[in-house]
C-alpha cells in the first residue's frame, strides 16, 4: 500500500495521489447494467476497467469493498420523466413479469462477465431491493427544500439547489446552458423547470411496476437508486465512483446532486469514468444496426441493417479483454475486425511467451539475469501506478516474451533466479491484476479458441456447482465433483475468492 498510486479524478480533472479515507479499506461503486437485454461491448468496457482497478488496488493490499448495482425499475428513457420503463416495456411486449425479464438478462450479464474473467462484485444490490432507502432519500430532500411535489410525482428543484451549490460541477456545465441546450420533455407541465429531474414518479394505471409512498403508488427516478445504495453500503462519504463517460451527465451530475441536497456534501472523494468504445468510427446504436452483443461476439456472427455479416469469426472472451485491455480506460477504443484480430495475434504470443518460459533451462552465468526481469516489474509498477496504464504493462510484458524468445531461440541464456523472476511476473501482471487467462490461448485457429474457452467455462460452473455444495455442507457431492475432475486431470484449489484450476497435460 506504500505505492504512489495516481488516478485521474473526473471532478478535479487532473491526476491525485490515492489515498482512501480509511485506509486500509476501500470502498467503491460502479454503475452496472440495466437489464432488459444482452450485454454488448459498452458493457464490457467498464466492467473490464473497473474489474481492474479492483484487482490492483487487492495486490497492494487494500480490503475493497466493489458494489456494483443492478438497475431492474427506474430507468426511463433519455431519462425524460415519462414513458415506460425499460423492463416493463420488455415485459409487456413479450408476456412476461419485470422480474422475470430483469432475472434472465442478470443471469445473462453474469455469465458473459465470468467469461471475461470479471471478478464479481463484493455487494450486487438491486434497484427494486432498495426502494425504502430511495423513498427516505426523497424525503430528505424534500425536508432540505430542493425537491417539490407534483401530482403525486416528487421533482428535484435544480434552480434552487444551484443558488446554494454548483449543478454542474462534474460535468463543467452551468445551469443557463443546460436548460438553453435542453430539449422539451414530456411531463414538462408538472416541473418548474425543464431540467428538473424526476426523484419519483407516480404511476400511470398501465404501469406495472409500482410501490407505495408517502406521495403516490409509483417508483423511483433513475438517479435515486446508485445515492442510496452507495451511501447504504459504502457510507455517507466513499473512494470511488466509476462508471462509463456518458453517464457524467446527467446521471452522476444529479448523485451528485442529490447527495448534497440531502446530507449537506458529496459522497465521493474520487470520480473515476472509461471512454467509449466505436464500431468503424461510428457511436454504436440498434438503429444503426452495429450494436453487437457479446454472445454475438463470441459466435462470430452480427449482421448490420442491410444483412451484412460484420464479424469476421468468433472472438474469444480473452481476445475481447485484451482488446479492451489494449488501450488506457481514458482513450476511446474503436472496434473492427481488424483490430480484434490484432488483439488475438497479440494475446498469443504472449500465451506463447509464458508456455516457452516453462521449457527454459537456465545457466549459472546468464546473459539476462534476475536485475533486469526486475526493472520490467518496477516499470509494470509505474504503469499501473499511474493511472492504471494497462498498454504500458501489455508493452513491458511484450518485452519479456522476447527476452523468453531469444533464450529459447539460443540468442541469450538466463539465470535460474531470473527465469523464476520472469515467471512470477508473468503470472503477477499478466494473469493475476490484467485477469488473462493464458493457458486457454496459444497459436490456434478463431474457432479452435472459441472451443478451448467454452470448454473451461464448463469446468467453472462445474467448480461454481461444488462451492454452493460446500456452502451447503452437501460434503459429498462437493468431493464428487473435485475427484471426476482429477480423474480427468484437473488440478482443483480452492482459494479466498473461490477456486482456481488447471489441466495436467
Amino acid at each position: 500500500m506504500e505505492q504512489n498510486l495516481l488516478v485521474y479524478n473526473t471532478l478535479t480533472r487532473q491526476k491525485e495521489l490515492f489515498r482512501p479515507l480509511n485506509a486500509p479499506h476501500v470502498g467503491m461503486y460502479v454503475c452496472g447494467p440495466t437489464v432488459y437485454g444482452d450485454a454488448h461491448l459498452g458493457h464490457a468496457r467498464p466492467a473490464i476497467t473497473f474489474d481492474i482497478i479492483f484487482r490492483y488496488l487487492t495486490h497492494l493490499g487494500y480490503k475493497v469493498r466493489y458494489v456494483r448495482n443492478i438497475t431492474d425499475v427506474g430507468h426511463l428513457e433519455h431519462d425524460a420523466d415519462e414513458g415506460e420503463d425499460k423492463i416493463a416495456k420488455k415485459a409487456r411486449l413479450e408476456s412476461l413479469e419485470p422480474m422475470e425479464v430483469a432475472q434472465y438478462y442478470t443471469n445473462r450479464f453474469h455469465d458473459a462477465m465470468r467469461a471475461l474473467g470479471c471478478l464479481p462484485p463484493s455487494i450486487e444490490p438491486h434497484a427494486t431491493g432498495h426502494i425504502i432507502e430511495q423513498e427516505q432519500l426523497v424525503q430528505e430532500i424534500l425536508d432540505n427544500g430542493f425537491a417539490y411535489e407534483s401530482n403525486g410525482s416528487v421533482y428535484f428543484d435544480v434552480e434552487a439547489y444551484n443558488r446554494k451549490h454548483h449543478y454542474g460541477v462534474l460535468s463543467g456545465r452551468n445551469l443557463d446552458d443546460i436548460i438553453n441546450n435542453s430539449r422539451e420533455l414530456a411531463g414538462v407541465g408538472e416541473k418548474r423547470n425543464q431540467a428538473d429531474f424526476a426523484l419519483w414518479k407516480k404511476a400511470q394505471p398501465e404501469h406495472i411496476m409500482r410501490w407505495p409512498s408517502p406521495w403516490s403508488d409509483g417508483f423511483p427516478g433513475w438517479h435515486c437508486e446508485c445515492t442510496a445504495m452507495g451511501r447504504k453500503y459504502l457510507g455517507n462519504h466513499f473512494d470511488i465512483h466509476g462508471g462509463g463517460m456518458d453517464l457524467v451527465f446527467p446521471h452522476h451530475e444529479c448523485e451528485i446532486a442529490q447527495a448534497v441536497a440531502s446530507q449537506g456534501d458529496q459522497m465521493v472523494h474520487y470520480w473515476i469514468h472509461n471512454n467509449m468504445i466505436t464500431i468503424n468510427g461510428q457511436k454504436m446504436g440498434k438503429s444503426l444496426g452495429n450494436f453487437i452483443t457479446l454472445v454475438e461476439f463470441f459466435a462470430g456472427s452480427h449482421k448490420d441493417k442491410d444483412g451484412n455479416e460484420m464479424l469476421a469469426q468468433a472472438y474469444t472472451p480473452m481476445t475481447i479483454r485484451f482488446f479492451i485491455l489494449q488501450a488506457h480506460y481514458r482513450s476511446t477504443v474503436d472496434f473492427s475486425n481488424e483490430a480484434l484480430i490484432g488483439a488475438q495475434r497479440g494475446l498469443e504470443r504472449l500465451a506463447d511467451a509464458c508456455k516457452t518460459l516453462g521449457t527454459l533451462q537456465p545457466v549459472a552465468d546468464g546473459t539476462i539475469g534476475k536485475e533486469q526481469i526486475e526493472q520490467l516489474r518496477q516499470k509494470c509498477y509505474d504503469a499501473m501506478n499511474d493511472d492504471f496504464n494497462t498498454p504500458i504493462v501489455i508493452s513491458n510484458l511484450f518485452e519479456l516474451a522476447r527476452l523468453a524468445n531469444q533464450v529459447a531461440d539460443h540468442h541469450a541464456t538466463i539465470t535460474a533466479d531470473a527465469l523464476d523472476a520472469a515467471k512470477q511476473l508473468f503470472q503477477l501482471f499478466a494473469a493475476d491484476i490484467l485477469g488473462l487467462r493464458l493457458a486457454a490461448q496459444g497459436s490456434q485457429d478463431g474457432n479452435g479458441a472459441a472451443r478451448e474457452e467454452a470448454f473451461g467455462h464448463v469446468v467453472d460452473m462445474l467448480l461454481e456447482q461444488r462451492m454452493k455444495a460446500k456452502a451447503n455442507k452437501d460434503w459429498a457431492t462437493s468431493d464428487m465433483i473435485r475427484d471426476q475432475l482429477a480423474a480427468l486431470g484437473f488440478e482443483v484449489k480452492d482459494t479466498k475468492d473461490g477456486f482456481s484450476w488447471k489441466l495436467n497435460k
